[in-house]
């Protein structure tokens, strides 16, 4: 099975992370942020990832540090659950309708970090997350686990389901790419590092 368990303690937080990427969605998550806690939820059931994550983070400062933490932290959760990626599919995508939101999630799981992000938020605050974080989460993320990823939220209203879009259609398109298809590593170079 290809999971892993990982701590980042800090002076800022002190997260802890499990994570099955051959679950069935299942999740337990407690970062001191109503709304992130669902959005990860949400992320992991759509992934059909099983994911633990608890987080203490000085959210009397504000949800910066956390926030970005847990993006680091998961990111390095799954590079490592990942292993060599022998036989996956290694490309995900997912255009995902929230309402009258749509959001596009494409990536690699070429072991290059990059972070394509296009569309705009209205409101600050979404309860306790503020809704510049939704970037750094994303690049967080995927700079520690190696993972090319383009957001584009094509249109939308609403800014709660333009952020739910953008962490369901992740999940869908993350349990597209690590899935098991053969037997060789994909890529051409014999390489994805």
């Amino acid at each position: 099975m290809r999971t892993c368990k990982m701590q980042r303690v800090t002076k800022e937080t002190k997260i802890s992370c499990s994570l099955n990427l051959d679950g069935s969605g299942q999740s337990k998550i407690a970062t001191g942020i109503g709304f992130f806690n669902h959005m990860l939820e949400l992320f992991a059931f759509h992934a059909n990832f099983d994911l633990e994550l608890m987080a203490d983070g000085d959210l009397d400062v504000c949800d910066h540090h956390t926030i970005e933490d847990c993006g680091i932290l998961l990111g390095e959760c799954f590079k490592t659950a990942l292993a060599d990626k022998r036989g996956i599919n290694r490309y995900g995508f997912m255009s995902l309708p929230m309402d009258e939101a749509l959001a596009n999630v494409t990536l690699d799981l070429s072991g290059r970090s990059y972070l394509v992000y296009h569309f705009e938020l209205k409101r600050e605050q979404i309860g306790g997350f503020s809704c510049e974080m939704l970037e750094e989460f994303l690049r967080a993320f995927s700079f520690n686990a190696g993972i090319t990823l383009h957001v584009n939220v094509a249109y939308g209203t609403n800014d709660h389901h333009k952020i739910e879009a953008v962490f369901k259609g992740l999940g869908r398109a993350l349990r597209q790419a690590v899935q098991i298809s053969g037997d060789e590593l994909p890529s051409t170079k014999g390489l994805l590092a």
